[in-house]
């Protein structure tokens, strides 16, 4: 009976926890308050996965605009700085682009050979390089012409640096004296060890990461995290740098207020304030980021929509609005509506004005002086679009700017403070941990050290997978050993003359 009972008591655990996993697996759609998030998106935010429901709950105080700086923060990092002589070194991450034609094709290859961009199985990952030199040689006549109609390069660099200088200014205003910007781009020049380069050069002593994507991605923010990382904890003089990672601003009120201000002066332009359909449209991701990945990009772009809007209102506008997303490429699903689908729908229902907003971008380049300026607007113009007002990316807008010297300000107290938050809260994070918060890759992948502290390497310079292998082997093989001489009937009399498994070989 005894035993009865506990086989039932097992059985029933067993259907609990079968049924718990199930529910943890299940979609769950967030109850967003109206207090917190007005749903000016018809998009439910929908949370997958197992813990899909306590992550969902945090959404909704994770997803709020945070408010400008505090003054007690602020000083306590002037006075951080003022009790020391540290220099400071400010690090902006972006994507690069080429500055002449002939970059191009090259640009394109060092693109589309990011592991994060053109994802294939581990099996499979030694056709990373043909397949991005394939698609590098096929896009660049296209990718040529549409440089060429912007100038003939990518103007993305010479605006970072300028957004570098104006950020230096910027945190001198509020009492940094020695601080330097320094630019690190993706995929071309300066790469991420050109500018790690110049940091040991300057005998920086405190670091902060400030990639210039307001919305974390895998593919994006990410993709430059994961490089920086592995060069930066591969050298024995950058480890013993003090760091720090803003991973996204996304939900900065300075952010979100200069966004609004640019919004607000293109309806300004309109005999109507009112009359303008706002058309917001975001560099696209494959879905399968979001879907299978939990990349948190369409979840912050959306959620900067909704700050955007909530602040124009608060100015007087009531405008109509519409999210959508650019730049798809390839066969694979993409984040929808598209763009150009959307402005089919929006002429066929009657819309004459739009003012269109790059959402996801702060510099102007091929995404928004090409695509957006010349192939959207002709296609607007061809169904019926009369009126058409661009908003200009925020580049060196002085509101922006002082909200990045903010949050560089805010930023400093936390270098040395274990990151408890999520990267959705656009908190200060330590960079070593940045891959365990988002998954990018393992330390064993990357085959780096990490810490201050120097560890021994594979022996005979092994890797830890080769090692495994080469254990299995042996395994396999003393356990063959083992069997034939249990067979013979001699096992013991093997192993006591040591000739298991050394015998044997």
């Amino acid at each position: 009976k005894d035993m009865n009972k506990r086989e039932e008591l097992m059985t029933a655990l067993f259907a609990l926890v079968l049924m718990t996993a199930r529910m943890a697996d299940a979609v769950y759609v967030a109850p967003v308050s109206s207090l917190v998030l007005p749903a000016f998106l018809d998009a439910p935010t929908v949370v997958r996965g197992r813990g899909a429901a306590a992550r969902a709950r945090r959404i909704v105080s994770l997803l709020q605009v945070k408010p400008t700086l505090a003054r007690d923060v602020a000083s306590l990092a002037l006075e951080e700085s003022s009790r020391s002589n540290e220099r400071t070194g400010v690090l902006l991450l972006n994507l690069g682009g080429p500055d002449t034609i002939e970059q191009v094709e090259p640009f394109l290859y060092n693109l589309f050979s990011d592991p994060e961009i053109i994802t294939l199985p581990s099996s499979l990952g030694w056709l990373n390089s043909p397949l991005a030199w394939i698609i590098a040689r096929s896009r660049a006549p296209s990718s040529r012409e549409g440089y060429a109609a912007i100038g003939g390069g990518s103007p993305q660099l010479a605006t970072t640096l300028k957004q570098g200088e104006a950020l230096e200014e910027a945190l001198e205003r509020r009492g940094l004296r020695n601080v330097k910007t320094y630019v690190g781009m993706r995929y071309w020049h300066p790469y991420t060890d050109e500018a790690l380069a110049a940091i040991k050069r300057d005998a920086i002593d405190r670091l902060v990461v400030l990639p210039l994507y307001p919305q974390f991605s895998i593919s994006t923010s990410g993709s430059s995290l994961r490089l920086l990382e592995k060069e930066f904890y591969a050298d024995q003089e950058l480890r013993q740098l003090k760091n720090v990672v803003i991973p996204a601003w996304y939900n900065r009120q300075g952010y979100v207020h200069s966004v609004a201000r640019l919004v607000a002066q293109a309806c300004d332009r309109f005999e109507e304030t009112s009359t303008p359909h706002i058309f917001f449209s975001a560099h696209g991701l494959p879905t399968k980021y979001i879907e299978e990945l939990g990349d948190p990009y369409q979840q912050q772009i959306e959620a900067t929509v909704r700050f955007v809007m909530q602040r124009l209102l608060a100015l007087g506008y009531s405008n109509n609005y519409t999210l959508a997303y650019q730049s798809r490429v390839g066969p694979v699903q993409w984040l929808q509506p598209y763009t150009d689908d959307k402005i089919r729908e929006l002429a066929d229902g009657g819309v004459e004005s739009l003012v269109v907003v790059p959402i996801s971008f702060v510099s102007e380049h091929i995404e928004t002086l090409e695509e957006i300026d010349m192939e959207y607007a002709e296609l607007a113009s061809e169904c019926g679009i009369k009126e058409w007002e661009r908003v200009p990316a925020l580049g060196l807008e002085e509101d922006f700017i002082d909200d990045l010297a903010d949050a560089v300000v805010e930023a400093l107290p936390r270098m040395e403070q274990r990151p408890l938050q999520e990267i959705n809260e656009g908190r200060p994070v330590s960079l070593r941990v940045v891959n365990d918060l988002v998954d990018l890759s393992s330390k064993e992948e990357l085959g780096i050290e990490y810490g201050p502290y120097r560890y021994k390497r594979s022996r005979f310079g092994l890797t830890p997978k080769a090692e495994v292998i080469n254990g299995r082997l042996a395994m396999a093989a003393i356990t063959l050993a083992s069997l034939l001489s249990y067979s013979k009937g001699n096992l013991y009399n093997e192993v006591v003359a040591g000739r298991i498994p050394f015998g044997w070989w």
